[in-house]
């Protein structure tokens, strides 16, 4: 472990790019669609039935598009892909938040008047593409491609470590977030979004074409 320690609070440059890039990962709000989606479905309108097999939908798109992901990322790069979709993640968000501002209870149960229904369906499937085709596969592949041959193993051990800690926090937080207002909880989210989109420009380099000899020469 001694090889990740450097002059950046304790550790090189490349394992806190490769910690954030986790974090980010979880930040973005995939697993609160994933995680909740039956219960998001149902505050659209749809019955219980319906609303599972929109769950089902929604896994089976984001392996579709994480599919065209792999397919492309090495002709479009890394950077552009996780920009691009941070900046689609956090709009389709912000429209989720917008939409749930609108949201009406009744009987304890959450419900979206009029059209609020639809736009927040077809964004939430318009965020999994945006994540499917960015954050979801890529980050994997930045992971594998950021740390040099010396210690790329333990660099990638911690990172992944963190990126496990941050899905717990933001599976056990949500709920309570959510019970606090679901519209703030949403655009929180994809304030986080907007925010990997930045992080991605200012501090991430591009890895597409390079070899893993090379990650000696620009980790730090």
């Amino acid at each position: 472990m001694s090889h990740l320690r450097g002059r950046s609070f304790g550790l090189r440059r490349v394992v806190w790019i490769g910690i954030w890039i986790s974090i980010f990962q979880q930040l973005n709000g995939i697993n609160i669609i994933f995680y909740y989606s039956t219960t998001l479905w149902q505050s659209v309108g749809f019955s219980e039935s319906d609303s599972l097999l929109s769950s089902v939908i929604t896994s089976a798109i984001f392996v579709v598009v994480t599919l065209v992901a792999i397919a492309v990322v090495d002709k479009i790069g890394r950077k552009p892909l996780l920009i691009a979709g941070g900046v689609g993640m956090a709009a389709m968000l912000a429209v989720m938040g917008l939409c749930f501002a609108a949201a009406v209870e009744a009987g304890g149960a959450v419900t979206l008047p009029g059209s609020y229904g639809p736009i927040a369906l077809v964004a939430a499937n318009l965020f999994v593409v945006a994540f499917g085709v960015s954050w979801g596969p890529v980050t994997w592949v930045m992971l594998g491609e950021i740390f040099p041959n010396s210690y790329r193993g333990p660099a990638l051990a911690v990172a992944v470590a963190v990126q496990w800690i941050a899905n717990f926090v933001v599976t056990v937080t949500f709920p309570p977030f959510a019970a606090l207002s679901l519209p703030l909880s949403y655009c929180f989210y994809s304030a986080c979004a907007l925010l990997s989109a930045l992080f991605v420009l200012r501090f991430v380099r591009e890895t597409k074409g390079r070899e893993l000899e090379e990650m000696d020469d620009i980790a730090d």
